[in-house]
């Protein structure tokens, strides 16, 4: 097995010809952006406000000790699992199912996990939970400690994300026991103490698995009001635009989009033999050419949204006002790019965890045919839902003279990134 294979598909798998499938993505976004002008001129979306309280029953399952304790003691079998494998296991994934349970199960199937049931990473968080025995052992609050620096934000979160996506996807050997077990050892350091500096509330800002699957967990169709802690079922819209205008925000947004545009292109022959011949050293060239990406994608909405401002006028936070229009991206992309890896490695991790020598991986459930048209509507999908969110805050900030004209910049971005991801997809 190999990690890294990311199930992207190229041009010999993806029986989709590119013209059409960029006519349909520029249609789709064209018709929803004159669509959402011309019907769409009051903003519709409540954030943390909206949603339908579920009944009272559910509300108790959700909220019981039992519930709760169980998903902790869950997380923690989870990590003492590739904890143990990671030090005693064989090396290699074919045998070891340490790497595909954190390539795989944790990094690719928490999410559709967290887009059913909302940020379950929360309470799965082995780190979190140590974190809540340490502090009743001591008969401490777990929520005591230090406030958080203002502009810390998720700074730290988007650093974590970064260093992550450079093991995965930059590391010579990814896979192996002692790069995995060196990343959360210090990853555990880092979070344990500040936690103990800041308290609980550390893990909200900083780890960046927390706030990874919690920013696409804003899609769930389930969650919480903060005014009461009802667990509520509202549209997936109110839950994004409830997203918190933070520092680190746009930061943490781009290397999600950046680190899985260079995972599309990092597997291409040019790019290859690019990194292999660089005179820098495979690791640097390739090092280089992630944080590329993530400032390409990061340069691209910076430049809009600055646009945006010129053209509709006084806007405090540009930058913040329109980053959870790119979380609905970022999930298409990942779809698009990580459906086959954990259709197929999933299982196959499964079995070598149960003791299976060498089991075949299954075939994906989709012809190839079907995986292409998957993955281009994943992207196309993903684009749209970031125009309706783009939109529906535009004619909330902006006068209505210029709403419209205001996300004219932003309407570019969108096609900047579909062509990418869809390049990466058919080229």
């Amino acid at each position: 097995m190999s990690v890294l294979a990311h199930g992207i598909g190229s041009q010999h798998d993806l029986p989709l010809s590119p013209f059409y499938a960029f006519a349909g993505a520029f249609a789709a976004l064209f018709v929803s952006f004159l669509a959402l002008g011309l019907l769409w001129s009051a903003s519709r979306f409540r954030g943390d406000r909206a949603g339908r309280p579920l009944p009272v029953a559910l509300q108790r399952l959700a909220d019981a000790r039992p519930t709760r304790m169980a998903a902790r003691v869950l997380g923690l079998a989870a990590a003492l699992f590739v904890l143990l494998h990671l030090l005693l296991g064989p090396n290699g994934p074919e045998r070891n199912p340490a790497a595909g349970t954190v390539y795989v199960l944790l990094w690719v199937g928490l999410v559709p996990a967290s887009l059913l049931l909302g940020p379950v990473w929360r309470l799965l968080n082995p780190l979190r939970t140590l974190h809540l025995l340490v502090c009743r052992a001591l008969g401490r609050d777990p929520a005591a400690g230090r406030p958080l620096p203002v502009h810390l934000g998720l700074w730290p979160a988007a650093a974590g994300l970064l260093a992550f996506t450079w093991l995965e996807l930059v590391a010579r050997d990814p896979a192996s026991s002692t790069a995995l077990l060196l990343f959360f050892v210090l990853h555990g350091v880092v979070h344990l103490a500040g936690a103990a500096r800041h308290g609980a509330r550390w893990f909200d800002h900083a780890d960046a698995f927390e706030v990874y699957f919690g920013l696409l967990a804003r899609l769930s169709p389930l969650g919480r009001r903060p005014a009461d802690r009802r667990l509520v079922l509202r549209s997936p819209f109110n839950g994004l635009d409830a997203v918190p205008q933070t520092p680190g925000l746009v930061a943490t947004v781009c290397v999600m989009l950046g680190s899985t545009a260079y995972d599309g292109f990092s597997d291409g022959p040019s790019w290859i033999t690019t990194v292999q011949s660089s005179p820098l050293g495979r690791t640097t060239a390739a090092t280089l050419g992630l944080l590329a990406a993530v400032a390409l994608v990061a340069t691209l909405y910076a430049l809009c949204t600055g646009a945006t401002r010129l053209i509709s006028g006084q806007l405090r936070h540009p930058l913040t006002a329109f980053a959870h229009s790119l979380v609905p991206i970022a999930l298409g992309y990942l779809v698009a790019h990580y459906f086959t890896l954990f259709v197929t490695e999933g299982p196959h991790t499964v079995m070598v965890a149960l003791g299976a020598d060498n089991p075949v991986p299954p075939e994906p459930p989709l012809t190839p045919g079907g995986i292409a048209t998957l993955q281009v509507a994943a992207i196309v999908i993903g684009h749209v839902l970031g125009v309706v969110a783009a939109h529906d805050r535009s004619v909330r900030l902006f006068p209505p003279a210029r709403a419209v004209a205001g996300q004219l910049p932003l309407l570019a971005l969108m096609i900047a990134y579909t062509i990418g991801g869809l390049t990466l997809l058919l080229a």
